[in-house]
């Protein structure tokens, strides 16, 4: 790979086609191109774009950056180096004050993936990090029922929507502004727009991580995200068998295609060892999710078993981890925590 196209690899990562054109590069050292925004006064959103490529590009080897901004021309045209972007996509640009922002995704429902969310990101915040989880499910929120948050946020000095704080854990839902017995039945519009708005209108202060949990599938939630925000990479949850596993492929090519970077998977509800007898049964087979990381080449996070505490934990906004540090599910949290955060320092330093 030459040095264009590394540099156009690397800012492709952090803005979506048709945002960016005349890309060039001096000496193998100095990047140039012209930056396209819908208004090119914003000077904040232009610096957030530079600050972005700029760390993403030294890490790469070059040296130095040279961004020039002009107006994006209007929907329809195709500018040129770039393809016409469809709607009213903005450029990825990073949420003020957060550091990390980790996907938690699976390719079908019921598998356990905003457990995994939760537990992840208090297992995150027990290695020293400061931690926020975004619900990103908006018509199947349960974020704030698992940590706990009975509390409504409000509207701040700044015009911005407070964060809430579950067992040190920022945390903002759609389960905490509705009633919680009626049901949110949008289309993907207003979905897409509640997501923006929970990523850029809620002050979440400073922090290390910002884990979001997805609604399962590969559908608007996962575009939006991908395409507004620069992603430090996908954590995907499966189960053992066949059909959760084929599910789980699809969401990983997905992120791929979207140059995400893929952190791995866990295989949840890996086996069951009976509190009475100590015998082990793997209820829905197990090692499925090792093989498919394998068979994909990505990394194999770990493996959570069926556990009475987890369930309990979840319906009472106790999580395992919160709660119970030293127990065996909770450490295999710790440690798939541990793995993500080395996976994403390996990531940045490259």
């Amino acid at each position: 790979m030459d040095s264009k196209e590394k540099a156009l690899e690397i800012i492709a990562t952090v803005l979506n086609p048709g945002f960016y054109k005349d890309v060039s590069v001096q000496n193998n050292k100095k990047v140039v191109f012209n930056l396209l925004l819908d208004n090119p006064n914003d000077q904040q959103q232009k610096n957030e774009i530079i600050k972005d490529l700029e760390s993403k590009l030294k890490a790469a080897g070059f040296t130095e950056l040279d961004v020039y901004t002009t107006q994006k021309p209007p929907e329809g045209h195709r500018p040129i180096g770039g393809t016409a972007n469809k709607g009213t996509i903005a450029p990825k640009s990073p949420v003020p004050g957060v550091k990390h922002i980790v996907a938690v995704n699976s390719g079908k429902g019921g598998v356990g993936k905003t457990t995994c969310s939760v537990n992840l990101a208090i297992a995150l915040k027990t290695l020293g990090y400061r931690v926020g989880v975004l619900d990103a499910d908006i018509t199947g929120p349960n974020v704030h029922l698992m940590l706990g948050s009975k509390d409504k946020p409000f509207v701040n000095e700044e015009r911005k929507v407070t964060s809430l704080e579950a067992h040190g854990i920022k945390l903002i839902s759609m389960g905490t502004l509705v009633d919680e017995d009626k049901p949110t039945i949008w289309r993907g519009p207003m979905l897409d727009g509640v997501i923006k708005q929970f990523l850029r209108e809620v002050d979440w202060g400073e922090l290390d991580y910002l884990v979001v949990d997805l609604p399962p599938g590969t559908s608007d939630a996962q575009l939006t995200l991908c395409q507004n925000v620069p992603l430090s990479g996908v954590v995907t949850i499966t189960t053992p068998q066949d059909v959760a596993l084929l599910d789980a492929r699809k969401g990983l090519w997905m992120f791929e295609k979207m140059q995400v970077p893929v952190l791995g998977i866990v295989e949840n509800m890996s086996f069951f060892s009976c509190p009475h007898c100590n015998e082990r049964s793997e209820i829905f087979a197990h090692g499925g999710g090792r093989k498919a990381a394998q068979e994909l080449k990505i990394d194999f996070l770990g493996e959570i078993p069926i556990e009475l505490k987890v369930r309990e934990g979840g319906d009472n906004g106790q999580p395992i981890t919160a709660i119970d540090p030293e127990h065996a599910v909770s450490k295999a949290f710790i440690d798939i925590a541990r793995k993500v955060d080395s996976k994403i320092n390996s990531l940045v330093s490259k």
